[in-house]
């Protein structure tokens, strides 16, 4: 593998500010990515079940489920990763508790030890995201990509890193071992991390502060996706030929009516704009820039491969920046 051309991401990890479609982002995408014979795992983990209704079924299991047809022929599945039961997973792996572990949730230790150390939910969580990435089975790779609807950019980093931390504090054992693991998949270039706003001031702003944190923290940057974006260019329109296409088409023309479209005109106009301006900083940040559509009507299912189509257009997800650690080990607990 050259080190100029550094493997495709294998995970993308979708985030955002809260109310810029980051949900909506992460499911176009992996139907995107579930082209011909493909496996796609999309995976939510904040308990908000805001993928299922995307696709019309029902709330997503902590199972793996076929949730729906890539755009061509691929498959795409989905979960809903739960702290707890991914403890008891990793009770059952490392230390072999087997029942044991289901009487321990039973009591409520299993509740009790994620509640008093919260860093260990994320780690958790991530650390099935490494599982469902680098498992085999029949002797090829369980899926082909992992999208994951991720925290929002205000905890974006703090989630992704727990694991560095963890692993410096525990140097010996399954945890430190576990958490080292997955920081070096989570920081190789085989995961991309997907930035996703509105043309909007304050999730911009916040795109910019979130690019800025994952560069810190030498975590790896994919795609900006510059989402519900309305309309085309604005063309310039007088007074005058508003007026006769009115006419034309048999609509009012008096004052009042065209003054007010006028206005209309006027303030999309601006809106249009502005998009511009918000374009022009994310490009500064040197990733490429994706723009998905405003849907007038909302995101139906329909909607949902509308915008899938848009991103397959666009390619393949950026590969982030060359890094050391570009392969990953296989099983969760591997060193």
């Amino acid at each position: 593998m050259s080190a100029t051309a550094p493997p495709l991401p294998r995970l993308h990890i979708v985030t955002g500010k809260g109310g810029t479609g980051k949900t909506t982002v992460a499911a176009a995408l992996a139907l995107a990515l579930a082209g011909p014979g493909r496996r796609v795992l999309l995976v939510e983990v904040e308990g908000r079940q805001g993928i299922a209704p995307l696709f019309d079924a029902p709330p997503l299991p902590y199972a793996e489920r076929h949730l729906a047809a890539g755009l061509d022929g691929g498959e795409v599945f989905g979960q809903a990763v739960d702290a707890d039961e991914a403890l008891l997973d990793y009770l059952t792996m490392f230390y072999k508790l087997g029942t044991a572990g289901r009487a321990l949730r039973k009591f409520g230790a299993i509740d009790f030890a994620t509640t008093i150390a919260p860093g260990l939910r994320d780690i958790l969580l991530t650390g099935k995201l490494k599982e469902a990435v680098s498992r085999t089975e029949a002797g090829r790779m369980a899926y082909d990509a992992v999208v994951l609807d991720a925290p929002p950019t205000g905890r974006i980093v703090k989630f992704l890193n727990v694991t560095v931390e963890s692993g410096r504090l525990a140097k010996t054992g399954p945890i430190g071992k576990h958490s080292r693991s997955v920081a070096r998949m989570l920081h190789s270039s085989l995961t991309a991390v997907h930035l996703v706003t509105t043309p909007a001031a304050m999730p911009v702003q916040e795109t910019l502060d979130a690019h800025r944190e994952l560069a810190a923290a030498d975590l790896p940057v994919g795609r900006i996706v510059l989402n519900e974006v309305v309309g085309a260019k604005p063309v310039d329109v007088t007074e005058e030929q508003l007026r006769e296409g009115l006419a034309k088409t048999g609509l009012p023309a008096d004052e009042r009516t065209v003054a007010a479209l006028l206005d209309e005109y006027a303030s999309s106009r601006i809106e249009i704009e502005a998009v511009d301006a918000y374009r022009d900083r994310l490009e500064r940040l040197g990733r490429p820039v994706a723009e998905l559509a405003l849907l007038p009507e909302g995101v139906d299912l329909s909607g949902l491969y509308q915008l899938a189509e848009t991103l397959r257009e666009l390619g393949e997800p950026a590969r982030p920046a060359p890094r050391a650690a570009d392969d990953v080990e296989g099983g969760p607990g591997g060193d």
